[in-house]
């Protein structure tokens, strides 16, 4: 049955492989008109002497967006019109590239402008080598884009299209209350209708099983079934169990996914089992990590969860059996995975099949999500009833459930229930499972800026987790998040697609999320990963190390591992977008380095270069020379030293990450000539940030000054940011923010002030007093000196969230805390002496925080 469903689910993926990535065109044309509206647009184009041929353009580009959409709904049955759309795309994509230039252009100029008459070495380092040629250029791509429109308009006329505007009832809602997102995800413990799935499983671990064979060291209790129905879910619920927790030694959980990776696996179960993870971290010598793993699990009776696994090599498996072998004989390891050959390969006792959910409580997981439960579902029997025969058709897959519940939660006529119920998308697929067809449902029911944000997702790793604001800014870079409207900023648009591919369950939340974080680190399920990767189809592609096969050229998103295969197959892809770089650790730093000069010299057009998985030392200097790039992601890099001052050049990027840059010894001098950057987050050896740098960064939103162990101050004009709306600030051992600046004529707009690890930090920042207006989360962590807040603290008026961990010298909090209106959550942790006069009713300082209505003090009171 297992392998049924293992093939059903494959034959599925095959079916939707004629699904296009349908919304392209539509949204594309968008981003062309967006640009030509833009003010980049109007100053060059008449100083360069072409406004005509760009007005041309944009009736062009009207024309056909307005028939754009009957096109992609015809198209799967029309093979020469599926053609014809193609080519459309193609040449939006590169009306895109081109219109892009007018803005590198102005930026350019905004840049030699900030240095007037003085600046001339400035202009020479950010000029042209050869303006008048550059224009030229520029202006013969722009007509001969318009002609290749002209053409594309004439060939229309025999698919006879139809006008069609778009419905505004399908964009993506716009959330500002983010609480309710987060507190309506399930936890994984909280399991409908697996009780005794869960009994099952719990007595296969506890019973003291004979060895099947000389063979067999530890007993193997496998858990099949296809994506979707709640194997994870279900173990999870079976490791946290108090019997199972009074039963081992350790309990261990690991993430295998695709690559069976013995070394990253016997990383991952050291750091699961211990607290010692930074260390761990470090090591790639497989030795070192066995040595580490036999102090670990020594005559240890643990509990060891594999989930998700497609390993179908023996010898790997036995490698990491033997490995394992050290502890104690009476433990057990539990194995989830779709396919019944990798069950038979690890071995253990008779695998476990895991079924869909019985009737009854499928129906009770629909309605939970597409009402909030059996009462409120009783109050509109009509939909209950339709809801009832759209249940059957889900076949008890949890998954399905909740996206379809999800998907109907805000509609009330039974018209809307009714057309997902006689959907023809539920008749593709008539054999088990019927998933695919569900989630295509909640898929199509996006807006097309948000299917393209989701079909993203096809460059994910499966089953890795990934930070929101990560996410977005890669939104952001590539232009497919919606045009901003009324005064709106990008980063709120993107979070506001984040929280509704959360709430239609494409997205899942970290289950022990934080409800007091700043940003939330989530997954994509296993399953909704295959059907992005069905929706992009040629135009996403993930290459692993030991890839045989061709890149199409049409790839635009890439995540590849670096080898010299791969690299061969580089040479083609001049449509890249976004490429995610990976490095199995095993290639000289000249391939690393031949590999990154590679992509920075074809892939002309990049919007994401994404090199988080790698550690090299140099950083070509012909970075400089990808002008359109908005994303660079360097974090983590534990071998760079320096930045190439190229860098500053990038006055299009929009993001930098640098974190986790342990060796890098300093911040480029001239970063504030990254006029467009947004994000930066970085982590340095200086112990001084050199004034006119940083805060010279008129865009920035976003800045996170993390694990900069020497720091011993920020520099003084960082307060000239007045675009700044979240300040981080951690782990840095020397820094002591009670000693820094404030400008009293300067007001910040500052949202969100996280600090943390700052052990010689006395007192807050006199200048976030500058942000009382406008200051919403102020999270105070780790901060031992600490010994009071200051007295300014109840001027902060527009504070809605105070979180307070790990201050033992705070006694009291200031006396007006009362006057807080706004605050409405509030959570002190750690700290004895101020938990102990916060106490409800008795408390010295209860009065001050009585009015709060949610509240966790120590424990929630």
């Amino acid at each position: 049955m297992a392998d049924l469903a293992y093939n059903l689910a494959r034959n599925v993926l095959d079916k939707l492989g004629s699904f296009a990535y349908k919304d392209l065109a539509y949204t594309i044309a968008g981003n062309v008109l967006d640009k030509l509206g833009s003010l980049a647009y109007q100053e060059v184009s008449l100083a360069w002497g072409m406004k005509q041929d760009l007005d041309k353009l944009k009736l062009i580009t009207l024309v056909l967006q307005d028939v754009l959409l009957d096109a992609e709904t015809k198209q799967e049955n029309n093979p020469q019109l599926k053609i014809w759309l193609s080519h459309l795309k193609d040449v939006f994509h590169e009306a895109v590239d081109v219109l892009d230039e007018f803005e590198c252009e102005l930026l350019r100029r905004q840049v030699v402008k900030q240095y007037g008459s003085s600046g001339r070495k400035v202009c020479r380092f950010f000029s042209w080598s050869n303006p008048l040629v550059y224009r030229f250029s520029v202006v013969h791509r722009v007509k001969e884009i318009r002609q290749q429109l002209d053409e594309i308009v004439k060939n229309m006329e025999k698919f006879h299209l139809i006008k069609t505007q778009l419905n505004m009832d399908q964009n993506p809602p716009m959330h500002d209350n983010r609480e309710m997102m987060t507190h309506s995800f399930v936890n994984p413990s909280d399991v409908i209708g697996r009780d005794r799935e869960k009994e099952e499983i719990v007595g296969m671990v506890l019973k003291e099983q004979a060895q099947e064979s000389k063979n067999q060291i530890i007993d193997v209790i496998s858990v099949i079934g296809m994506g979707g129905l709640g194997k994870t879910t279900l173990i999870k619920s079976v490791y946290n169990d108090d019997a199972i927790k009074e039963k081992f030694d350790l309990r261990i959980w690991v993430c295998v996914s695709l690559d069976f990776n013995v070394t990253r696996l016997v990383k991952d179960i050291i750091m699961s089992a211990t607290d010692n993870k930074a260390e761990i971290s470090n090591l790639t010598n497989l030795d070192q990590l066995q040595r580490s793993l036999s102090q670990t699990l020594k005559d240890k009776k643990f509990l060891l969860v594999l989930d998700d696994v497609w390993n179908e090599d023996l010898l790997k498996w036995h490698e990491l059996a033997e490995l394992l072998s050290v502890g104690s004989k009476k433990s057990k390891i539990i194995v989830t995975t779709r396919n019944s050959k990798v069950a038979s390969i690890m071995g253990g006792i008779r695998p476990y099949e895991l079924e869909g959910l019985p009737e009854k409580d499928s129906l009770s997981l629909f309605l939970k999500y597409a009402f909030r439960g059996e009462e409120d579902a009783s109050k509109c029997p009509e939909l209950k009833r339709i809801g009832e025969e759209i249940v059957e058709k889900c076949s008890g897959v949890p998954l399905a459930l909740k996206t379809l519940g999800s998907l109907l939660r805000l509609k009330t006529e039974a018209h809307e229930w009714k057309n997902v119920r006689d959907s023809k998308i539920w008749e593709l697929e008539q054999e088990e499972g019927h998933i695919l067809p569900a989630l295509r449902l909640s898929y199509n029911a996006m807006s097309p800026s948000l299917r393209q944000c989701f079909a993203y997702c096809s460059t994910f790793e499966e089953d890795s987790l990934m930070w929101n604001f990560e996410l977005i800014s890669i939104w952001m870079a590539l232009g497919i998040l919606p045009s901003p409207k009324n005064k709106k900023h990008l980063e709120d648009i993107g979070d506001s697609c984040f929280v509704e591919l959360c709430n239609r369950s494409f997205f899942q939340l970290d289950p022990h999320e934080d409800y007091f974080v700043m940003w939330q680190e989530f997954r994509v399920h296993d399953l909704i990963h295959n059907l992005a990767c069905s929706i992009t189809q040629n135009e996403s592609s993930i290459v692993n190390s030991n890839d045989d096969r061709e890149i199409s050229d049409t790839v635009r998103y890439l995540r590849v591992v670096i080898n010299e295969n791969n690299l061969k197959k580089l040479s083609k892809l001049k449509k890249l977008k976004s490429v995610h770089i990976e490095d199995t650790g095993d290639e000289k730093d000249e391939v690393v380095q031949l590999f990154l000069s590679t992509c920075i010299s074809t892939f002309k057009h990049l919007r994401v270069f994404d090199l988080s998985r790698l550690s090299f030392e140099v950083l070509p200097n012909s970075v400089g020379t990808m002008k359109h790039l908005r994303y660079l992601n360097l974090g983590g890099n534990r071998n760079m030293k320096r930045l190439p001052d190229s860098i500053c050049k990038l006055q299009s990027l929009q993001t930098l990450i640098l974190s986790r840059c342990v060796e890098l010894e300093e911040i480029p001098k001239d970063i504030g000539n990254l006029v467009s950057l947004r994000t930066l987050t970085f982590t340095t050896k200086q112990s001084f940030l050199a004034e006119g740098g940083i805060g010279c960064l008129k865009s920035l939103r976003l800045l996170v000054i993390g694990g900069c162990k020497n720091l011993r101050s920020l520099p003084h004009d960082l307060i000239n940011c007045n675009t700044l709306c979240s300040l981080i600030i951690g782990g840095c051992d020397q820094l002591n923010l009670a000693s820094e600046f404030i400008n009293k004529d300067v007001q910040l707009s500052l949202h969100a002030f996280l600090i943390y690890g700052l052990p010689e930090t006395t007192e807050l920042p006199q200048w976030l007093q500058q942000a009382a207006k406008t200051l919403q989360k102020l999270h105070i962590g780790s901060c031992p000196k600490l010994s009071r807040l200051p007295e300014w603290l109840p001027k902060l008026t527009s504070l809605e969230k105070l979180v307070i961990r790990n201050c033992p010298e705070l006694l009291s909090l200031p006396d007006g805390m009362e006057g807080l209106t706004s605050l409405t959550h509030l959570e002190i942790e750690d700290c004895d002496a101020l938990q102990e006069a916060c106490k409800p009713e008795v408390g010295s300082d209860w009065h001050k925080i009585a009015h709060v209505p949610n509240r966790i003090i120590g424990e929630a009171d």
